[in-house]
């Protein structure tokens, strides 16, 4: 059965950090660009980040840019979310996804999706 799985979710306060976890199982994650979305309650999913297969070029919403980072392990067939300075609008479920054909700012394009890891930044 091909799945992802995200992990790593949790309450923070904010400025704290989280690192989330997307691990693959089923199929190898070497072919697939790999996003993360997230979806805060009553707002549409939204693209927070994108990786491509190699892990040579990644891309960022500005809201996160300069505080999370997305990299990739193959070999464990993982991809993390490092989420550093946290804010409560941070606050959603993030998704994971993988998209054969590469990074697309468009939930539709990608092929797979993870169950969702929810992320609450709160004091």
């Amino acid at each position: 059965q091909l799945q992802l799985v995200e992990s790593g979710g949790g309450l923070v306060q904010p400025g704290g950090s989280l690192r989330l976890s997307c691990a693959a199982s089923g199929f190898t994650l070497d072919y697939y660009a790999i996003g993360w979305f997230r979806q805060a309650p009553g707002k549409e999913r939204e693209g927070v980040s994108c990786i491509s297969s190699s892990g040579g070029s990644t891309n960022y919403a500005d809201s996160v840019k300069g505080r999370f980072t997305i990299s990739r392990d193959n070999a464990k067939n993982t991809v993390y979310l490092q989420m550093n300075s946290l804010k409560p609008e941070d606050t959603a479920v993030y998704y994971c996804a993988a998209d054969f054909y590469g990074c697309s700012s468009s939930p539709m394009a990608y092929d797979y999706w993870g169950q969702g890891t929810q992320v609450t930044v709160s004091s």
